[in-house]
């Protein structure tokens, strides 16, 4: 394989696994944006999603249209796991100052990762994932997995859909209004709460369903599995900067491929440097990130 088809592999590589980056960094944007809150409890929500699909498989079987329909029972959950989080978590610090639901946040994430190692049926052991058998297709001398198919189907599809419910429906246009100014929404008759609730909501969801495709992709499942993919996710939202929708989906792509190149290239040791290294360079550059716009605080 020569150097161009080599490059051109590892950019699809990493277009797939930055696809997982984007979907769950798109929670992460999404409750900052409305609510100022870095959630950093949602890394753990793709461990929930990967775990839920997981159990399900186990009694479905693996095809492609269970794996597929995994999607359904993991989401619903993690969608509601999500509201019930901020209405029992969040929502009771709304009004005091944000480092104490940042540090909620924290304790939340430790909560979800060593609850799950002390359930019975999930324990502190890794599982393996279900996985379709490996099918290789081959484009302009690139291999292209059908996990990978799979991967860019549902990335693609749910980015479509969370922009068609952000940018022409009633609800969405109330999310970018609450994000704008939550007391000016509220006079204009808009449920604050329930606006609120629906972004965890969506966000979660999001977030199972990137679980499903990362375990998919890396079919190795265990409590603390979201650690990683959450810290990256974090980078790519402040990288594509952190409250833009469009940033969050970049973001997470650039760093995806960006990681993957560094694997092929460079070390695979270096790859998880490159990621922090970028958040850093792109602090020191741009602190609003590639597409987020400064914002003043009040003093």
């Amino acid at each position: 394989m020569d150097f161009l088809q080599q490059l051109g592999q590892q950019t699809l590589n990493g277009l797939s696994l930055g696809s997982i980056y984007a979907l769950l960094a798109l929670g992460y944007t999404m409750v900052y944006g409305v609510v100022r809150l870095i959630n950093f409890a949602h890394g753990d929500i793709l461990m929930v999603g990967a775990f839920v699909s997981f159990f399900v498989l186990k009694q479905w079987g693996i095809t492609p249209v269970t794996l597929i329909l995994s999607f359904l029972p993991a989401m619903l959950f993690c969608m509601t796991m999500g509201m019930l989080i901020e209405k029992v978590c969040y929502k009771p610090l709304r009004n005091q100052p944000r480092i104490n639901a940042l540090i909620t946040a924290i304790g939340v994430s430790f909560l979800l990762e060593n609850g799950a190692r002390v359930i019975p049926f999930i324990g502190p052991n890794p599982r393996v994932f279900p996985t379709l058998p490996v099918v290789n297709y081959k484009v302009v001398g690139i291999n292209i997995s059908q996990v990978q198919i799979l991967v860019f189907m549902v990335a693609i599809g749910l980015m479509l859909l969370l922009n068609y419910i952000v940018n022409f429906t009633k609800t969405g246009k109330a999310m970018k209004a609450v994000s704008f100014d939550k007391d000016a929404a509220a006079l204009m008759g808009i449920n604050v709460d329930r606006i609120i609730s629906f972004t965890f909501a969506l966000g979660s969801s999001l977030g199972a369903a990137a679980g499903i495709l990362f375990a998919s992709a890396y079919p190795q499942i265990e409590p603390y599995m979201g650690i990683m993919p959450g810290l990256k996710a974090f980078i790519a939202a402040v990288f594509g900067g952190i409250g833009s929708i469009p940033g969050a989906v970049l973001g997470g792509l650039i760093l995806g491929v960006a990681e993957t190149l560094t694997k092929g290239f460079l070390s695979s040791q270096l790859a998880d440097a490159i990621a922090f290294g970028l958040l850093i360079l792109i602090l020191v550059v741009k602190p609003s990130g590639l597409l987020g716009k400064p914002m003043g605080e009040k003093v």
